[in-house]
């Protein structure tokens, strides 16, 4: 089973066998301003799991820090993916799935960027930094 995925517009669309990793909401100050949100979805999938479907030429990328690319549509703006060469995964934007993970979040992560004026008033652990 697979899980299928893209972008707002549907230039690009994706593939992947599994989510690798449990799902965070991360809070870290440019996770927030790359989505403008409160925070960002996100699962590890490991690169062999991750194909792209269509629109490959589509996706542009941003390296917000140092190695640090963040893949996006160059239509609609899409954030999809962020990746660091030489690491054996990308890290999925989890809200651009078209199919159900089956799986809820596991934790908020940088906490410590929060923004005052939400609070997200779930059971779902926090952490500061990344425990």
């Amino acid at each position: 089973m697979s899980l299928q995925g893209q972008c707002l517009c549907g230039a690009i669309a994706y593939e992947v066998v599994q989510l690798d990793c449990v799902i965070v909401h991360c809070h870290y100050r440019p996770c927030r301003k790359a989505h403008a949100s409160a925070f960002a979805s996100t699962a590890r999938v490991d690169r062999e799991h991750f194909r792209w479907r269509w629109g490959e030429e589509q996706v542009c990328a941003y390296e917000s820090s140092p190695g640090k690319l963040r893949r996006f549509c160059g239509k609609c703006g899409s954030h999809v993916v962020a990746e660091r060469s030489g690491v054996p995964y990308v890290i999925l934007r989890v809200a651009t799935l078209d199919d159900d993970p089956a799986m809820k979040p596991a934790m908020h992560i940088w906490t410590s960027h929060d923004v005052s004026w939400f609070d997200p008033g779930d059971a779902v652990p926090h952490y500061e930094t990344v425990p």
